[in-house]
């Protein structure tokens, strides 16, 4: 590679880096500075000395905690569900031989071109008989049998020898001993990775809340925002302290499990 192409090549690197991070600093940068400079021209791009202000107006304005803890419940929640059912629905459609395996796979990678939008009504009807809404369950329950999760999932299950869970059973392990001791500790990249995709959705998840929950106190972050977005009087410096304060849990998250997320997604590209 001569010298000009791999200037080209960091220069738009670079370019790349400023496009992605640039947002987030902007959006950092204007929780510490007052209302009224956040879209002053040209942008101020240096800290200000305004977040505590911000902190206690936005504390004045709605109950950011709240939100917070309703947020981390329902997706920590979720995702250690979501996570052991899309482990269990794809180990037994990896490693499991049953008469129509391979059609109830296809219907389930079929559902996910149906537009969530068309489920809202019938849902909101099922968890309305069932007196669920306005609850942690109406949020948690109706996509733990999420259908990418468990495609990943199955193709990373595949990569497992059949020759060692065979082994296993002729040891006299029973079948969750097999899973839960044997299979699951091998596919800590791909739980990794299905973990991240998980958390990340049912943290943004903003429509379904909006229809299932009711009451301002068991709003989730998302739903929050909007409210903050939506005011006459519009406070962009505790917009943008609120809306860091909700990202900084996936960027936690994310830093937590980046090692295995690479690892993870290479596994699910496993062949049957």
């Amino acid at each position: 590679m001569t010298v000009a192409a791999k200037i080209l090549k960091y220069v738009v690197l670079a370019m790349g880096l400023f496009l992605t991070l640039g947002p987030f600093y902007w959006m950092i940068v204007g929780a510490t500075n007052p209302s009224g400079e956040i879209l002053s021209v040209p942008p101020n791009l240096i800290p200000g000395t305004f977040l505590v202000e911000n902190f206690r107006n936005l504390l004045d304005n709605v109950d950011i905690f709240r939100a917070l803890l309703n947020s981390v419940v329902i997706t920590v929640t979720f995702t250690l569900l979501a996570g052991i059912f899309s482990a269990a629905a794809g180990y037994a459609f990896a490693k499991y031989k049953f008469r129509g395996r391979n059609v109830i796979f296809g219907l389930f990678l079929g559902s996910m071109m149906i537009p969530y939008q068309a489920m809202i009504i019938p849902q909101f009807q099922l968890f309305a008989n069932m007196d669920l809404l306005n609850s942690y369950s109406a949020i948690i329950l109706p996509q733990l049998a999420y259908p990418f999760a468990i495609f990943l999932m199955r193709q990373s299950m595949q990569s497992i020898p059949d020759s060692i869970i065979e082994s296993a059973r002729i040891d006299g392990c029973n079948e969750y001993r097999i899973f839960f001791r044997i299979s699951l500790p091998m596919m800590l990249p791909a739980i990794g990775a299905v973990s991240i995709f998980l958390f990340t959705h049912q943290w943004n998840n903003f429509l379904w809340p909006l229809v299932a929950l009711v009451t301002e106190d068991m709003y989730t972050l998302p739903l929050l925002l909007s409210i903050l977005a939506g005011q006459d009087n519009l406070d962009y410096g505790q917009l943008m302290l609120a809306a860091t304060i909700s990202v900084l849990p996936i960027f936690i998250a994310f830093l937590f499990l980046q090692r295995y997320f690479i690892a993870g997604i290479a596994g699910g590209a496993v062949k049957e």
